[in-house]
């Protein structure tokens, strides 16, 4: 499918993009591009893969006309520019607006103008029942690229999304902060420790990307179904790992944090086609004119449960544990800490 392609990825130099970019180099591809503003990041990444497939343009997705300027002969787009941290999102929500909602309808607009074959967009579970900024800028972009993908045809353009948990050791996310105030002997501060997420490493959320790229119909949003564990149970878990013994300190709930995530509402559970390893979430294909249509209604839908981080499989201590020891990142973090003592 990829073969002698052109893929574009927006936000390319994030984990996740950035983690997109390394699957499919290992492809047959032709040329991947790498649409960020960071000019430090994408300066860092040429320098360390030194890969003549590599392109890169610096550009922001709020300007239609910089996102059109990276679309020309492109194949295939990865839509994974965004604003994504919770507590910045919650005290400048128009930020997310800009980005998550309207930067979406720009690399949407630009790639039916350029006839792109396909685009993902990528979505996250904060979007199903969202109760925060960026969740809810997330759940519009969700509607927006499913109103899209209406408006063309998938012969022409093809538009649909990822919808993913946490991605464990993702810039920003909670195991690197952990692994940091442990090494520096630091409290380790958890929010609440009966608080659950959803576990996916780097690997397996890109897997969910290939999977989509291939087997993904016009406006479906397709999930991979994640094991969870508890907040508490992932600090004793790197503790142990790392043989170490901080205060876990209870700092409570931060602005707009849920006590557990959803990866399906009841209502798409419903609608949703299980294939295994993943569901994937039709899009409504009705349109306004509502009188067309006649339902009795679906009693199902008062009994049926969501898919969430509290009623998936719960990982215990050392299954998590297991999990952290396949990371990279946590080997490498490992490496660290026996060099400084050996040193020592």
């Amino acid at each position: 499918m990829f073969n002698e392609k052109t893929l574009l990825i927006t936000g390319g130099t994030g984990s996740f993009g950035n983690a997109v970019m390394e699957r499919f180099l290992k492809t047959n591809i032709k040329e991947i591009r790498i649409f960020s503003r960071d000019e430090k990041k994408q300066e860092d990444i040429r320098n360390k893969y030194k890969n003549d497939k590599l392109r890169f343009y610096i550009g922001d997705v709020r300007d239609l006309a910089s996102v059109k300027n990276a679309m020309h002969g492109i194949d295939y787009v990865f839509h994974a520019a965004a604003l994504k941290q919770v507590p910045s999102c919650e005290f400048f929500p128009l930020e997310a607006v800009k980005t998550n909602i309207l930067g979406t309808e720009n690399v949407l607009t630009a790639s039916i103008d350029y006839g792109i074959k396909k685009v993902i967009c990528l979505s996250t579970d904060k979007a199903a029942y969202p109760i925060n900024a960026m969740g809810i800028s997330k759940a519009m972009m969700e509607k927006v690229f499913i109103a899209k993908s209406r408006t063309v045809s998938p012969d022409r353009t093809l538009i649909c999304g990822t919808r993913y948990g946490n991605v464990m050791a993702s810039r920003g996310s909670v195991i690197p902060l952990f692994i940091e105030q442990i090494k520096s002997g630091l409290p380790i501060t958890v929010t609440d420790p009966n608080m659950s997420r959803f576990l996916m490493s780097l690997k397996e959320a890109v897997e969910l990307v290939i999977f989509a790229f291939q087997n993904a119909e016009s406006g479906d949003i397709m999930v991979q179904k994640a094991p969870a564990c508890q907040i508490g149970h992932l600090a004793q878990a790197l503790q142990e790992i790392f043989n170490a013994d901080n205060e876990i300190k209870v700092i409570g709930t931060r602005h707009g944090e849920k006590l557990y995530e959803t990866l399906l509402t009841r209502e798409e559970f419903l609608a949703a086609e299980d294939l295994g390893h993943f569901f994937r979430i039709p899009a409504d294909k009705r349109d306004l004119n509502y009188d067309k249509y006649f339902a009795e209604g679906d009693k199902n839908l008062s009994v049926i449960e969501e898919y969430n981080s509290h009623n998936t499989k719960i990982l215990n201590i050392e299954q998590i544990k297991e999990k952290l020891l396949e990371l990279e990142f946590v080997q490498n973090e490992l490496k660290d800490v026996k060099v400084k003592v050996e040193t020592l």
